[in-house]
Parts: structure tokens; sequence; C-alpha cells
């Protein structure tokens, strides 16, 4: 196959935009990174991309949006495949032959194959410089930290009553937590499924009750994150109007930074303060 038979990763995020505006070369990255696509690499460590391997993230993409999967579901439904690769991908989704329950969504196991143009799919891709460093230097850590902010695993849901039986929560103050607007469901049918921050809120706000601290108090941190959100909105806006990809990815990557130091921010006036609390007087 020669390398113009390939894409790369630009010219595969040119393709993808038009079906899925909100995808951006770090979330390629990201899902990489997690297993579910192969992309092999040149000598110097760029990606080449095979059709087989854009139609895979087609579908990967189509279970994220319509079928709130998590990513290690669709890992499985990928990876445990060996139909014909010539099969088409969009006709397997329409055409589920067997069932699986997962976080209260029903998955249907459909065939999407792993693409093999050869036996270099079988060996170790060549590695760029810094994957193949076992050291990674901190500055390369800290992008792999904000990628994973900007591209955790945003559709891991799980049903109310699931909610409320695996982390001990209970009914009437998760309404709570509902009415103060400090998480959010969503409706599938007539369920109501949290994704993976509002399971994050409740455990905390149920511990914070369990410390004393109760819904009405809660609130401050809604109001701050709120604000912080507010700042960080009004600094990336400019960069999202543009409208094209190399913007957007510079507003993402400057977002994920924001993240982060606002966290440690917060971490070290918290600290700061605490000290002056607990000091002997």
């Amino acid at each position: 196959m020669s390398d113009r038979d390939f894409l790369s990763i630009g010219e595969v995020l040119a393709q993808l935009l038009e079906e899925f505006p909100d995808v951006t070369i770090s979330k390629i990255r990201f899902l990489e990174s997690q297993g579910l696509i192969e992309p092999e690499r040149t000598p110097s460590g760029y990606r080449k991309f095979t059709t087989s391997e854009v139609e895979r993230l087609r579908f990967i993409l189509r279970e994220q949006r319509t079928n709130y999967l998590p990513l290690r579901i669709i890992k499985d439904k990928l990876d445990d495949d060996t139909a014909d690769i010539s099969r088409d991908i969009s006709r397997d989704i329409m055409m589920p032959s067997e069932y699986v329950a997962t976080s209260g969504h029903p998955a249907t196991r459909t065939s999407v194959p792993r693409p093999r143009d050869g036996a270099s799919h079988g060996q170790s891709a060549p590695l760029s410089a810094v994957e193949q460093d076992p050291i990674v230097p901190e500055s390369v850590r800290r992008l792999q930290r904000q990628d994973a902010v900007l591209h955790a695993d945003k559709t891991e849901s799980i049903p109310r009553d699931q909610l409320l039986q695996q982390f001990e929560i209970d009914a009437v103050f998760l309404r709570e937590l509902e009415s103060a607007g400090l998480i959010n469901g969503h409706e599938v049918g007539d369920t109501t499924f949290f994704d993976a921050s509002s399971i994050a809120v409740a455990k905390s706000a149920a511990r914070f009750q369990e410390l004393g601290i109760d819904v009405r108090h809660l609130r401050a941190w809604k109001t701050s994150a709120d604000r912080e959100v507010s700042l960080f909105e009004q600094r990336i806006l400019p960069y999202l109007r543009q409208r094209n990809p190399a913007a957007r990815e510079e507003a993402l990557q400057m977002l994920a930074e924001f993240m982060e130091l606002g966290g440690e921010l917060r971490s070290a006036l918290i600290q700061r303060d605490i000290l002056r609390l607990t000091e002997q007087r």
C-alpha cells in the first residue's frame, strides 16, 4: 500500500467533521490511547490511517452519540468481532445480531472488523521518540492530563435506580441535588440516566451530608464553578467563533489548561487558609 493510500490525522478530521462537528484531533488521539483504533506510523512517528480505520472511527463516534455507550463496551464490540472486513459498518449498526446489557443501556454486538491490510498490522507500529522513552517529560505528562480532562469517557451513564443502590444515596437527597442544579440527568425512554460528572457530584455531596454540610451549603460550590466557567468561556469564545478546526483545537487545549490551573489554584488557596485555621494560637 502506497503512502497516498493512507490518510493523515488532519485529513481524517476533515472527513469526520461534517458528520461529527465536535470531533477534534485530540479526541482521535484519545481514542487511540484507549486502544480503540490502531493507526500505523511513519518512520518519523506520524499517524497513517487506512480507510477501514476511518470507518472504525465513524462507528465509535456514532455509538457514543446515539447509544451513549461507554468506550470499554464499544471496544469490546470492535475487538470481539471476526467478520469479513468488506462488510459495511453502517449496515451492521442497523442489523444487530446479539445483545449485551451494560450500565442500563441495551448494547447490540455488531459486526465491526479490525482492519488487516497486511502483515504490518500484526506488528508493533513504529513509535515516536516520546513514546519510546519510558521517562516521559513532565511537559508531555501535562499535555496528556489535559487530553484526559477534555476527552474522558463522558458516555458512562447509569440509571437512577442503579445510582441510588450502588452508592447508597437516598432518593430524596438525589432529588434535592437535582433541584439545586448540582446534577442533571438525561431521559432515555421513561428512565433518567446520570453521567460520570453527576455521579461524582452525587457521591461527594452524600459524603458532605454525612459530615454535616447539606445541599443548601453546596450551592456555593456551584456558584463558584459557574463563575469560573464563565470566565473561561469569555477567553476561548473568540477562537470558537472562527469555526475552523485549528482554532477549535487551540481553544480546547487552552480550556484544558484553564481547568487544570483552576484546580491547582483552588487547592493552593484552600491549603493556605487551612494552615492559618489550624495554626496553634
